[in-house]
């Protein structure tokens, strides 16, 4: 896709499901596998051609992610960060993220959930709004749908209505955590009020969108893969996932280095630099058969 669209990680949060794994480090720092939880976010957003991206962490946090990603010019990319002190909700992203995304559409990634597939990036494309006059988000079908927010279908496949963790699903289809705004997000954001947790809640937000006839809810067909991180036993299931794909296909999921080339945000020579200051083990050794060396 073209455009100015820009793109938010939102890695803050306390990750009390993962402690005492958390006690210290923030969860988008914990491994899945042989990367970072963030670069499986991250690396869609490269994907679909975003190259400046606001990164949303503690303040706590923020020394950790800066040594991991820096500014982002070493992937031809742009990072900044701002500071979310306590979580108050995903919608606080946009208002937190308002001057960063002034006039522009803007794509957010949850920084704990993983997307993968193959042909999804084209899907995620063509399904997200062109027009940028609206909301995209993203639905699953899973078997504990009560943990989620949930989209309810007509028979055309309209959303109808949007529930946030019911306790009596009325689909199996749960939204998310990667959507698509237009710029007045950070407006929209800024009108809701708490719910009775205390937080802003993304699917209040998407109502605002429905409400108004600007949401699309696209489901994803069976084929690709959804994997939240929030317990020790999704994050276990997580990487032995990504490590069954990598060792059958030779591939790496979720490679930044290799995608900032791939799509041509840096070229052969910065790769070659990026590779010398990896030092000699397995992944350096992957791009290095990236390049024929």
């Amino acid at each position: 896709m073209t455009g100015n669209r820009k793109g938010i990680i939102l890695a803050g949060g306390n990750g009390t499901r993962l402690y005492p794994m958390t006690r210290v480090v923030t969860k988008q720092l914990l491994p899945v596998y042989d990367k970072p939880l963030i670069y499986y976010p991250l690396s869609i957003l490269m994907l679909l051609s975003i190259r400046e991206v606001l990164i949303i962490v503690k303040d706590y946090d923020l020394h950790l992610f800066q040594r991991l990603l820096g500014d982002g010019s070493h992937l031809g990319m742009k990072f900044s960060y701002e500071i979310q002190d306590e979580p108050r909700g995903l919608p606080e992203a946009f208002i937190i993220g308002r001057d960063f995304i002034g006039d522009d559409p803007v794509t957010m990634a949850l920084g704990d959930n993983i997307f993968y597939g193959s042909g999804l990036v084209t899907f995620l494309e063509y399904y997200m709004d062109k027009e940028h006059k609206g909301a995209s988000a993203f639905s699953y079908s899973v078997k504990d749908p009560q943990r989620f927010g949930v989209a309810n279908y007509d028979t055309q496949g309209r959303v109808i209505s949007l529930e946030e963790k019911p306790q009596n699903p009325k689909s199996p289809w749960a939204v998310s955590g990667l959507y698509h705004f237009d710029s007045d997000v950070a407006e929209k954001a800024a009108r809701l009020k708490p719910s009775g947790r205390g937080e802003l809640e993304i699917m209040d937000l998407l109502s605002l969108y429905h409400q108004e006839g600007r949401l699309q809810v696209y489901r994803m067909p069976r084929g690709y893969a959804w994997l939240d991180t929030g317990t020790t036993e999704a994050m276990m299931k997580a990487g032995q996932y990504i490590q069954i794909l990598e060792e059958r296909q030779g591939i790496k999921v979720a490679c930044i280095e290799e995608i900032a080339y791939i799509q041509k945000f840096i070229n052969r020579a910065q790769l070659e630099a990026l590779i010398a200051k990896i030092g000699n083990n397995s992944y350096s050794d992957y791009l290095k058969n990236l390049l024929g060396a």
